[in-house]
């Protein structure tokens, strides 16, 4: 059946006619907070302790915000007769967020869980130099990263946990046996002689 002529213009003339009736809601910000989505992507906490310098968040970041400088140390051995070793130290971690585009692709590539998003969008500075936060200004947004959602009831355990677990009820059954009283030795002789 073909369309009546004028259909389209008529339904979008009620669509306007139903709009301008109803009241208008203009939420009074910065008087009331708006009520954010709890995976907002606001701006990006460093959680300083978990970063090795591995460079990957730098190397993917498609608009290349993030400044990173470390230095190696060496480490004495862990044991003696060991060899020792070396590790890299932060020295400095800053994103620019005046260049940043908010894609997560840091925080997604990170293998240590190092990087997080805050909902906090209220950083805006009068000059575009302030904009890039050193590591002191990103642990300060750590204290603003929700934490987690729970996970579903019935979702299986993950297989790292399962296999955590499984190794300390076997460690703590090595220990049991080694710790339990050990029956006293007889003094019979061996072979059957009495």
């Amino acid at each position: 059946m073909a369309p009546i002529p004028g259909s389209g213009l008529a339904k979008g003339l009620a669509v306007t006619l139903r709009t301008m009736t109803r009241k208008t809601v203009t939420e009074q910000y910065p008087d009331a907070q708006p009520e954010l989505p709890p995976r907002t992507r606001g701006v990006i906490g460093l959680f300083e302790e978990n970063c090795t310098v591995c460079m990957l968040c730098a190397r993917e970041c498609p608009d290349w915000c993030i400044y990173i400088d470390s230095h190696k140390e060496t480490v004495p051995p862990a044991a003696p007769g060991g060899r020792e070793r070396s590790r890299n130290v932060l020295d400095r971690f800053a994103i620019d967020f005046s260049l940043c585009m908010y894609c997560g692709i840091c925080i997604e590539v990170c293998p240590f869980d190092a990087l997080f998003w805050s909902p906090e969008f209220e950083y805006a500075e009068t000059d575009i130099h302030e904009l890039t936060h050193e590591r002191d200004k990103l642990r300060e947004w750590m204290w603003t990263v929700p934490a987690p959602p729970a996970l579903d009831p019935a979702a299986e355990e993950p297989k790292e946990l399962v296999a955590a677990r499984k190794a300390a009820e076997k460690l703590a059954a090595a220990q049991a046996t080694s710790n339990a009283p050990q029956p006293p030795e007889s003094n019979t002789p061996q072979g059957g002689e009495s």
